[in-house]
């Protein structure tokens, strides 16, 4: 008889011990569902913050110097960019961005010594996502701009494009550029991808940049962050004072 209880007894407690864990599981679950469903609200809330500050942004670049000015402050120095008249799509949409804050924090993902250093990606942002820098961007692509007039000449600012067979019409990344560290190997680039700008000041820094150390991915081995792209003191517009109004009596 004893055996028959003990023999109960162990069944009754594998029977609570499996009901526990099926509770535990469903309790792991239904936390990670709700985990999931904050983090999307508040990716849904960054996202609107982002859209909201880019519409505002558009009124200060219909104010801009035809060709502006931005300085690209790294935590190895500050690269002072200018941006071309010749290609209003990207002069804006790199304004647009660089206004409301959106490069803020991103990395130099992929640096190559004898070429050049590229950035721009948002997933940088991310180090979960480590596997998928350099497939990042706001979602949309920039048309082509691409003209004679404009080379790979060292310091030279570039957006970055997926490859032909993908991309026929060479339409640039939203928000991926480059730098030109390297005027020869780049020039097979001229006629490939757009380049909308040029460094003003802070060669040096590129090239800093392009010899830090990296792993077989041509990732920094040691972040290279863009702190801020911010708008030259000497580009930012004046903006005329509302005129006082007058009264009659």
């Amino acid at each position: 008889m004893n055996k028959h209880i003990t023999r109960a007894a162990v069944c009754l407690m594998a029977v609570l011990a499996a009901a526990g864990c099926n509770n535990a599981s469903k309790k792991a679950k239904e936390e990670a569902a709700r985990a999931a469903a904050e983090q999307a609200r508040l990716d849904s809330l960054k996202q609107a913050e982002m859209e909201k500050k880019q519409e505002e942004a558009k009124a200060t670049v219909a104010l801009l110097p035809d060709e502006p000015i931005f300085d690209i402050v790294t935590n190895l120095g500050t690269i002072k960019v200018k941006l071309y008249a010749k290609t209003p799509k990207h002069r804006e949409n790199f304004a647009k961005l660089a206004l409301s804050g959106y490069y803020d924090g991103l990395l130099f993902h992929r640096v190559i010594s004898g070429f050049m250093i590229q950035g721009g990606d948002p997933f940088t942002r991310d180090t979960s996502l480590v596997a998928k820098y350099g497939q990042g961007g706001p979602g949309y692509t920039v048309p082509a701009e691409i003209l004679a007039d404009f080379h790979h000449k060292k310091g030279a600012l570039a957006a970055a494009r997926r490859g032909d067979a993908a991309n026929p019409m060479r339409e640039s990344s939203g928000s991926q550029f480059y730098l030109v560290q390297d005027e020869n190997a780049c020039k097979q680039l001229d006629g490939q991808y757009t380049v909308f700008g040029e460094t003003v000041e802070g060669i040096a820094v590129i090239d800093k940049i392009a010899a830090v150390a990296t792993d077989q991915r041509d990732r920094p081995l040691n972040d290279v962050r863009i702190i801020s792209v911010k708008l030259d003191e000497a580009s930012k517009p004046v903006i005329p004072e509302p005129k006082a109004t007058t009264t009659t009596e």
